[in-house]
């Protein structure tokens, strides 16, 4: 069984993609609706939930938790690996994962642990853009991570802070049309690079809105959306790490939430119309 942890439910795209991809694998997916938005928790806030919510994942079956969530991945995944599940119970059995690696590796076409400017990747000076939430662009895990591995490219960041907000609300089209060109404008018209290579939608909303994003980037610029990217990485990951499953998998989906139920159950159809109902954690 694997477990798929979120704040909210922007982490439904990627489990879609992990379910259509595993069909015979055996999902769990907790949304903390109790304390959304992580945005304006503090650090120690959001390390806490985290953890709890791990657990509970942890406690229901799940071996391996994916937090498939760009806040909880850049503040609480580094702590969580390095301090607290090494001397959890869980220690050697289970393992946290977080969507920023495998987002920086197709960023870099570099793997995760590889953590020093190689050949070619440590001359390579193209632009990479990454567009998110308020909370995961302050945090700098993508410029830091990026520049890791290649040195001299050029990372460029924007905050589209109503975006994923007004996604979630059912806005009109016209309107997330405007935040997504609103966003792009003021990240080429504040930078003095050219329009990026890449671009990273470095939120779990955004891969709603990819077509509008499209619409106005130029041409050429690679656009990284997170569902596929994890999806692709995570298959890698299993292949080398089977452990992790139980070994009697049948492809069941299990979602839940530590807040209202019929509310979070008519909300999530936003981002799956399929979506099966969510139980009380």
């Amino acid at each position: 069984m694997i477990g798929v942890f979120d704040s909210g439910l922007g982490g439904l795209t990627v489990l879609r993609a992990l379910v259509a991809r595993f069909r015979d694998v055996d999902f769990v997916y907790l949304a903390d609706h109790a304390h959304v938005p992580y945005g304006n928790q503090s650090s120690e806030n959001i390390v806490g939930y985290t953890r709890h919510c791990v657990e509970e994942l942890f406690s229901r079956g799940a071996k391996l938790v994916l937090l498939g969530c760009n806040t909880a991945t850049a503040v609480a995944l580094r702590r969580l690996q390095q301090e607290w599940l090494p001397e959890s119970k869980w220690a050697g059995r289970h393992n946290v994962l977080g969507i920023v690696a495998p987002t920086v590796e197709a960023a870099t076409q570099t793997p995760w642990a590889v953590t020093s400017p190689q050949y070619p990747q440590k001359y390579n000076t193209d632009t990479i853009a990454v567009f998110g939430t308020t909370r995961t662009i302050r945090a700098g895990v993508y410029p830091e991570e990026i520049h890791k591995r290649c040195p001299k490219v050029t990372v460029v960041q924007q905050i589209c802070s109503e975006l994923a907000g007004a996604i979630e609300n059912k806005r009109p089209e016209a309107e997330l049309d405007f935040l997504v060109r609103e966003g792009i404008v003021a990240m080429i018209a504040g930078n003095d690079t050219m329009p990026p290579h890449r671009a990273i939608l470095g939120c779990t909303h955004f891969p709603l809105v990819e077509h509008l994003f499209r619409k106005y980037l130029p041409p050429f610029t690679r656009i990284l959306s997170q569902p596929e990217v994890v999806a692709d990485s995570f298959e890698d990951y299993l292949t080398r790490r089977p452990n992790y499953l139980n070994g009697d998998e049948r492809g069941t989906l299990t979602l839940l939430t530590t807040g209202n139920p019929s509310d979070v159950s008519e909300m999530a159809r936003v981002f799956w119309p399929e979506v099966p109902a969510f139980a009380k954690a």
